[in-house]
């Protein structure tokens, strides 16, 4: 079974494996600078599960749990 982004816990680190999706939504995401082999800390989880605030490369991020179901986990 694929493991996601949004199967991460708060507080876990974590690398990207791989990036599903196409076109527009795989540029997106590669723009907010995740890429294969990116760390990803899981900083938040807003109580209802949607979005979730990462730290990226530096920076704090939110996603929604849409995006974030297409990026694979290693």
């Amino acid at each position: 079974m694929m493991r996601t982004l949004k199967d991460a816990k708060v507080g876990e680190n974590v690398t990207v494996a791989r990036l599903h999706g196409e076109g527009a939504v795989k540029r997106r995401i590669m723009d907010m600078g995740i890429t294969r082999g990116t760390e990803i800390f899981v900083r938040k989880v807003a109580p209802l599960g949607d979005p979730m605030e990462l730290n990226v490369r530096g920076y704090e991020l939110s996603v929604r749990r849409a995006d974030a179901e297409m990026i694979e986990l290693a």
